[in-house]
């Protein structure tokens, strides 16, 4: 294909979902199968949980670290999520598309949406629960958080879910159905480098 095609044009896939839905999970598995993207990892101020890795899961910074990099505008966006701060730096994105590095990253919904506004071509990826029950049930399951936290976590997801209107996909992400998630995702994927009209992003 000549030069200048989709082949050449570089793709940002944003994913987002309620906490819970198994943005993460997918986001591995699409790693494992091997499909060349640049992984953004997102930084943020909350603990480190147990088999995470400072680098790789997250940058894990201090409260003052971030609003450091909030003040020297290094974020492509961020936000307060339950008391903690998340952000997207923008090295980390502007870079990888230099390169004409497919990049894929994910988000909480509220970021998304300012994404959206910044990005209006990148690819939007919402992955949803079977229902709000199975998510409730995965929040317990995963013993990270407390009982209120749950509670806070399942109302959000089902304000969440009424925000389908950002996304240019939804993805159903069933329990112990991962591959199917991530081919679905990887599909998508494959449908945007076939756009006639592709997708330019600028950071």
């Amino acid at each position: 294909m000549e030069k200048g095609s989709q082949v050449d044009r570089p793709l940002v896939i944003v994913i987002s979902g309620p906490s819970g839905v198994g943005k993460d999970a997918t986001i591995a598995r699409i790693k494992e199968t091997g499909i060349k993207f640049h992984y953004v990892v997102t930084a943020t101020t909350r603990a480190r949980r147990p088999r995470e890795t400072d680098g790789i899961d997250y940058y894990f910074l201090t409260h003052e670290n971030f609003i450091e990099k909030v003040n020297k505008e290094e974020f492509l966006e961020y936000a307060e999520v339950y008391g903690n701060y998340y952000g997207v730096l923008k090295k980390e994105v502007s870079q990888a598309l230099q390169k004409g590095e497919d990049v894929i990253l994910k988000v909480d919904v509220q970021g998304a949406a300012t994404l959206k506004k910044k990005m209006p071509e990148a690819v939007f990826i919402f992955l949803l629960p079977p229902s709000v029950e199975d998510l409730s049930e995965r929040l317990r399951n995963r013993n990270a958080d407390t009982q209120t936290a749950v509670r806070l976590r399942i109302d959000k997801a089902e304000q969440e879910l009424k925000c389908l209107a950002v996304f240019d996909y939804g993805v159903v992400n069933h329990t112990d159905a991962l591959e199917k998630t991530a081919n679905a995702v990887k599909a998508i994927v494959t449908a945007e480098k076939c756009r006639i009209k592709p997708r330019i992003v600028e950071i």
